[in-house]
């Protein structure tokens, strides 16, 4: 049984662990992967040696050349994410029938976890530090894919071309998306005829540059302050990076571009206070504990300004 001073109840957590919301792109572009403690090691590889060809040759009497693999230790710990939802005990007790405040604040709650969560992948990933040097451009006037008269096949195709390891996803913000389905190559390309009206199928993506999925970025996110007039932006930006992900690696085990360990599961909670309104209430709360790390820079290729 837990001993936190905050209660974690099985039929709040069981609501925060279902909880998905469909146009979030994070968890497949960072699979969560378990850890057994909030303190984790995991490794980071030199490329190179998967690369570097040793002698092979073997004499009649002498043993084979040995090898060996190196890979650097990172300590790392995941970091807590979680937030409350105060709710006065006038509003359960005046609920309607069939309708659960408790259960609707931790469907909303996890929502706005589910966003800051986002948010934070959609910053790692679009962030031109988090690439090798070589792994990266930054598009402007007719190289831009808004721009008819650039060429998107060609340079997407020499970008993928050039990877150490090919990328097999493309994570790509909605507004660069829609550019991309509309230009006239593709679109060209797709009806199989000189007509440049129209948009391309997600598919016809997939099969051109020989990806594995596309996932498109679609979160809006408020950037002002409390208290001041919504505005609402795009979470992913306009920007396009191609990524090489094993959905089979963790920590100590595979080559992939990004992770995010994750220890234990979310939960959520309630617990009693006086101090809310007449009545009191109960506050709920919702968390997770999980850190989003890049785990070989050299496994993505980042086109920024994808479009104007």
């Amino acid at each position: 049984m837990s001993k936190a001073p905050f209660p974690i109840q099985p039929e709040l957590t069981a609501i925060a662990v279902m909880y998905s919301n469909k146009k979030m792109i994070a968890d497949q572009v960072a699979p969560r992967v378990p850890v057994g403690k909030e303190v984790f090691k995991y490794l980071k590889h030199d490329m190179a040696e998967g690369f570097t060809v040793p002698d092979t040759k073997v004499g009649r009497k002498s043993a084979p050349n040995r090898v060996e693999f190196n890979a650097s230790e990172v300590t790392d710990s995941t970091e807590d994410f979680g937030l409350d939802d105060p709710i006065p005990q006038s509003d359960i007790l005046n609920a309607p029938p069939n309708y659960d405040p408790l259960g609707k604040s931790v469907l909303f709650t996890s929502n706005l976890i589910e966003l800051d969560r986002e948010v934070r992948v959609a910053n790692k990933v679009f962030n031109a530090d988090n690439y090798g040097s070589n792994n990266k451009m930054t598009l402007s006037g007719s190289d831009q894919i808004s721009d008819p008269t650039s060429d998107p096949i060609g340079m997407f195709t020499d970008v993928l071309d050039g990877m150490v390891m090919r990328g097999n996803i493309m994570v790509v913000g909605r507004p660069a998306y829609s550019q991309l389905v509309r230009h006239p190559d593709i679109v060209s390309g797709f009806n199989r005829n000189a007509g440049t009206k129209g948009k391309a199928s997600k598919e016809y993506l997939m099969e051109l540059f020989e990806l594995d999925d596309i996932l498109v970025g679609e979160a809006f996110v408020n950037t002002a302050r409390k208290g001041q007039a919504a505005n609402l932006a795009r979470a992913w930006g306009k920007h396009i990076s191609f990524v090489y992900r094993d959905m089979t690696a963790d920590v100590q085990r595979g080559l992939t571009y990004m992770l995010t360990p994750q220890f234990g599961t979310r939960v959520a909670g309630s617990i009693p206070d006086t101090n809310i309104g007449l009545r009191g209430g109960q506050v709920v709360r919702v968390g997770e504990s999980v850190k989003e790390i890049i785990c070989a820079n050299d496994l993505a290729y980042f086109v920024q300004n994808a479009v104007a």
